[in-house]
Order: C-alpha cells, then structure tokens, then sequence
C-alpha cells in the first residue's frame, strides 16, 4: 500500500506519517531528507527532483512487498497525479491523505517552533509557508485537521478513515 501525505509546512505532516510509518514498520519517505541530502552534496537545484528520487525509491519498496509512507508537501496536481501512477504501475492500492491546521494561530506557532530534526535543513517561514503555491484538491481524499489534536488523537482518525476508505474503496 501507498500512503501518499500532502499538506502544508507546519500541520502536522511530518509527525503524522512518521507515526503510521512506525506503527505500520513501513518505508518512510520524506522528501526534506532527499532534498537536504542533495543540497550536502551539492548537487541540488530547485524543482522536482527531490520528489523523482522519491518516486523511484517507493517504487523499488513496493515491488518488494512493503508498504511505502511519502511525506511530502505534495502541493499540485502534477505531483499528486505522479504519486498515484506509482502505485497504478505497480498495481498496488493508494490512499491520499492531506493533513491540515485548521487554527491559522496554532498553525503559525507551530512553523515558528518547529524543531529541525534533519540537520543543516531551514524550515521555510510563516510568510513562505502561507505565500507557497498549494492547489485545491480536485478529488476525494482523506482530510486530517490536527489543529487541537494529539498526535495519538490525530492517528487514531486517521487508521479509522484508511479503515473506512478501504471498505468502501
């Protein structure tokens, strides 16, 4: 299975997948790493590459039997539609979840004292995060609102809408 996360800086994504990852001993893939990684060795540059290293990584776990977690912000269309020709390649079912803070004020403390856990990487700030190019979703889609929510508490609705997308799905 492939869990495809999107959603803004600062909602709560990161903590979220990392979480199912644990919980479900799947493949976690986040993007930030990727990137960071590249900027290291000097081989970054802006675009879509940070995301085509983690499409082919998926791609290679799925064939291998595991469940693949892609923590990504995942903000258009294109990204979006590439995650779903992963799993549409390999014939192995998917589910979008886009993780959302619904409290703009929680959402902005949260960016403003976020802890980087990925060393030499720069957050982006509340002006980036919140002038940053995000698409309406245009298809259904599981939506997690973490505003005011533990993390336990936030998965926790998230297993019980896999679980309910994958009944009716």
């Amino acid at each position: 299975m492939l869990y495809i996360f999107s959603g803004l800086p600062g909602t709560g994504k990161s903590t979220l997948s990392a979480a199912l990852a644990q919980e479900l001993r799947a493949t976690y893939l986040r993007v930030d790493v990727v990137e960071q990684a590249m900027r290291t060795a000097d081989v970054w540059m802006d675009g879509p590459a940070g995301y085509m290293v983690c499409y082919e990584i998926a791609s290679q776990n799925l064939r291998l039997g595991l469940d693949v977690i892609a923590d990504t912000v995942n903000p258009i269309h294109e990204t979006r539609q590439a995650w779903r020709d992963v799993a549409g390649s390999l014939a192995v079912p998917f589910v979008e979840i886009e993780v959302v803070c619904s409290d703009e004020h929680e959402h902005r403390h949260r960016v403003a004292t976020r802890v980087v856990d990925i060393p030499g990487f720069a957050p982006p700030t509340w002006e980036e995060v919140i002038t940053r190019t995000y698409q309406a979703w245009d298809r259904d889609h599981i939506v997690i609102d973490t505003a005011h929510q533990t993390v336990a508490e936030s998965l926790l609705t998230l297993r019980e809408q896999i679980d309910r997308t994958r009944k009716t799905g």
